[in-house]
């Protein structure tokens, strides 16, 4: 359903992309400083961080400079729900250039020079970041050029040598059921060493409030967003928590062929 909404916005135009994001005016200054690829200070001293994007922490030059080519020196607005600053001081803001109306988030976004966050709570506006995302991912620009950024859900050393780090992963859900207290969507049978997505109970109601229905997600190919964890012990594999709804997205049926490999596979004795 998300990745479906993400084309329908594609198809209606840039427009209505970032008129999704268009918040409540939280403030103006000038740029006075890029501090790195999501921060800019303004001439008054005021930190702003910019919401609904992350970085990709092998291209944070490259997108600092990009930043810093679209608003260094300039004027700017700031939009956003709310304008409460972070724990480090710093303004969380949807930017616009002065004299326009389009966050310098989406420009980003296009160029391939950022992830869409799951950060965003307003849901149409969430849906548009994922879809100017999307834009560049198939046109395969920026840091979508190569496969590094897009992780394999098959790949779990890979995916588990970015523990700590947010991480964009697709691939075709193998098994998904709640157990517990946790929602639990499996990548493999492996359950102690694969990658899979825990959502709690309470995360459960918002997640399929998006039109994603959780317990018929087996067989799906999806795309999940957000920070790589790993459980305690050695051998264990890496898990993705979803506390956002925007986490996830359902991009097609499995495709012809995979999962054949595990069918075969007696899976672990585990509670997932």
């Amino acid at each position: 359903m998300t990745a479906c909404c993400a084309l329908l916005l594609i198809a209606s135009g840039s427009k209505t992309l970032y008129a999704a994001c268009e918040f409540t005016v939280q403030g103006e200054g000038h740029v006075s400083s890029v501090l790195d690829a999501r921060t800019i200070r303004l001439a008054d001293g005021r930190d702003v961080r910019l919401s609904g994007i992350e970085i990709a922490d092998d291209a944070t030059a490259r997108s600092k400079d990009a930043l810093a080519g679209l608003i260094g020196g300039r004027a700017v607005t700031l939009r956003g729900p709310d304008d409460t600053p972070d724990r480090y001081g710093r303004q969380p803001a949807f930017v616009t250039l002065e004299g326009t109306d389009r966050p310098v988030q989406f420009d980003l976004l296009n160029r391939g020079d950022a992830f869409a966050s799951s950060s965003v709570r307003d849901q149409p506006c969430s849906r548009a970041l994922l879809a100017a995302e999307a834009i560049a991912r198939s046109a395969r620009r920026g840091i979508w050029a190569g496969s590094a950024a897009l992780k394999n859900a098959k790949s779990a050393d890979d995916i588990l040598s970015r523990r700590g780090r947010f991480t964009v992963v697709e691939g075709t859900v193998s098994s998904a059921r709640l157990a517990g207290a946790t929602f639990y969507v499996n990548f493999g049978r492996r359950w102690t060493r694969d990658f899979a997505v825990t959502i709690s109970r309470r995360m459960m109601a918002s997640v399929e409030a998006t039109g994603i229905d959780l317990k018929s997600l087996k067989d799906k190919r999806i795309l999940v967003r957000g920070w790589i964890e790993t459980r305690d012990g050695p051998g264990r594999g890496p898990r993705i928590e979803v506390t956002q709804a925007g986490q996830i997205e359902i991009i097609g049926a499995a495709r012809p062929g995979e999962g054949l490999a595990t069918t075969a596979t007696v899976p672990e004795e585990e509670g997932e």
